[in-house]
């Protein structure tokens, strides 16, 4: 069945916000004294993961009960590294005009594990809000990718929806909400299961306007 609908992952499907997520965890690290560096390919290795456990493997040396008051600095400072011109962040080619090109005939959704906020964040700064029919994030409800994926498409009545993620955890959270998964390949992990394969995004474009 060709799709009625796309729904994206945010980080490593449509941007690389890894430099400037990294920044906000050292400032925070600084402002409270502690003599450490989020280095990029630590944080990049945890995109993708439900917040607690990313804050287990990201800070495990601070008490449970305390990660999400630290956790609440780290977005903070985030929301101001963002919009610095020198930020570090990457849009992927091709992921403005694809999502301009694809809402001509889809309705398109973006579904992240990012906390809340973060998705707004993303069409804040690309522009591409008036592309996107709705977003769900992790951080409105606690609740597994696969979880939301199902309101998404109950909310919408979608019949033949296509997730689009970088990682083997949106193959296994497709699989488990029933939705096809299709693998762009640039992003931040591998995967052996999915239902088609994209280099780059301007050739996912292409293939979906074209089927």
């Amino acid at each position: 069945m060709n799709p009625d609908s796309l729904i994206f992952d945010m980080d490593g499907t449509l941007w690389d916000a890894v430099d400037a997520y990294a920044q906000s965890w050292t400032e925070v690290f600084k402002a409270k004294g502690i003599p450490r560096v989020m280095k990029r390919e630590d944080l990049q290795k945890l995109m993708g993961q439900e917040v607690k456990d990313l804050l287990a493997a990201a800070i495990p040396e601070i008490p449970e009960n305390e990660r999400e008051y630290f956790y609440r600095d780290v977005l903070a400072q985030y929301d101001i590294e963002i919009p610095k011109p020198k930020n570090g962040v990457i849009i992927y080619p091709g992921v403005v005009e694809g999502l301009k090109e694809l809402s001509t005939k889809y309705k398109l959704f973006i579904l992240s594990n990012c906390d809340k906020g973060g998705i707004k964040l993303f069409l804040n700064y690309t522009g591409t809000e008036k592309y996107i029919t709705d977003y769900f994030e992790h951080g409105e409800n606690y609740m597994p990718k696969y979880h939301n994926m199902k309101l998404l498409i109950e909310k919408h009545s979608l019949q033949y929806p296509m997730y689009v993620g970088d990682t083997d955890s949106d193959s296994k959270q497709s699989q488990m909400a029933g939705v096809p998964f299709i693998f762009v390949n640039y992003g931040f992990g591998a995967t052996q299961n999915y239902a088609a394969e994209f280099d780059d995004f301007s050739e996912l474009c292409y293939y979906f306007m074209n089927i």
